[in-house]
């Protein structure tokens, strides 16, 4: 595993930077990454880092962190690290993924890449010169680690679906349909970038990269914000990105994708749905039932239900045995040991910042229509490895 850092040459040093949600999911892959997935190499769960240095002392304790700390920049400059996991909200992912990188340290930073299209950019440029020296980056779409849709994207790939014609995709939580709901850090533009469409449709473009294999090379689209003021600590506060957004993307394969993002759908807790339908078959997939794919393969005439939970299965081995189903948790355990292993081999893994600068543009392209009405927007991403 190569690295500038002298702990490189045995296990490598972990430190995650923030401690709250993303924080926790990634902390719980990187203390059972190496006991579940086989031949993982092991990792030291060394730092995690937080602004509140009593709060995060107590998830450091929690979580299985050997320490806490309250400086990233101090943490990044330590011989004891390796890896940077970046779990902050999105207006910072440039400054420290880059700042990591620069100082040699690979690079785990969750989606989206980034606010803005010049840091995402500023970000794959960084990526790509640290890449020269043997350093590497990934961002974090964890859900290419469901068991159920890298089958999906390999049936699709082996041609069971015939020519992919249309694509439903809709990703549906509920947690602001309460117009009372407080005012947070992902309502407010110069923090988290965008809403539902950065949240949410930077999942949903990137399955559809990911299971077509395809870029998207067009958008029309519209957002909308149903509640424009939220109450904050200090009063009323207006809200700066979209709640929900719809778009219909053009596929560089000529496929038609309809996709629905919102944080506003009564009842829907975290509800990634995916159609695929083709010239000789389709699939569906719904996230709050992972293990589960519906198949209509090879020319049949009705779906059946599957679940993924054999050995032969992707990412099975090394879980339970068959029936006994995997959880959400498990993307980001999955996800680790595709990273570590990538390093290990001197491989860059995937998806790359390139990967995410694709989705970003995308998403900049949704919000672009979104201004002009629904007008078209074509896409040129030509960065992305998918």
């Amino acid at each position: 595993m190569t690295s500038s850092s002298s702990a490189s040459i045995g296990t490598p040093g972990v430190a995650v930077i923030g401690y709250a949600f993303m924080g926790k999911a990634h902390s719980h892959a990187w203390r059972n990454v190496a006991a579940l997935r086989p031949g993982a190499p092991d990792v030291r769960q060394q730092v995690l880092v937080g602004r509140d240095a009593d709060a995060v002392t107590v998830a450091a304790t929690q979580y299985g962190w050997a320490e806490s700390a309250t400086d990233w920049r101090a943490v990044i400059e330590r011989d004891d690290i390796d890896i940077v996991d970046v779990c902050v909200p999105g207006h910072l992912h440039a400054e420290v993924a880059i700042a990591a990188l620069e100082a040699g340290k690979h690079v785990i930073a969750e989606k989206p890449l980034a606010n803005t299209l010049a840091e995402a950019e500023k970000m794959v440029a960084t990526a790509q010169a640290a890449r020269e020296r043997g350093v590497h980056s990934m961002v974090g779409f964890n859900y290419r680690r469901v068991p159920a849709l890298a089958l999906a994207r390999q049936h699709i790939a082996a041609g069971r679906l015939g020519d992919v014609r249309q694509v439903r995709i809709a990703y549906l939580q509920d947690w602001l349909a309460d117009e009372s709901a407080p005012m947070t850090w992902r309502l407010r533009r110069e923090l988290a970038g965008s809403g539902a469409l950065g949240d949410l449709a930077s999942h949903a473009v990137d399955q559809v990269r990911f299971l077509l294999g395809q870029e998207v090379s067009g958008v029309n689209a519209l957002t909308r914000t149903f509640v424009p003021q939220r109450t904050g600590q200090d009063g009323p506060e207006d809200v700066t990105v979209d709640d929900a957004a719809w778009s219909t993307l053009r596929t560089s394969g000529d496929a038609v994708v309809s996709l629905e993002v919102s944080r506003m759908a009564s009842g829907r807790k975290n509800a990634l749905g995916i159609e695929v339908y083709g010239s000789r078959g389709a699939l569906r997939f719904d996230l709050e039932s992972l293990n589960h794919l519906d198949v209509c393969l090879d020319g049949a005439d009705s779906f059946s239900r599957v679940l993924v939970t054999e050995p032969s299965d992707p990412y099975i081995d090394g879980w339970w045995p068959p029936g006994h189903v995997l959880g959400w948790d498990a993307t980001f355990t999955n996800q680790a040991a595709d990273f570590l292993t990538a390093l290990e081999e001197g491989q860059e893994p995937t998806p790359s910042f390139e990967d995410g600068l694709a989705v970003q543009r995308v998403l900049a392209a949704i919000e672009a229509s979104a201004e002009q009405d629904g007008a078209h927007v074509g896409v040129d991403v030509g960065v992305g490895r998918i």
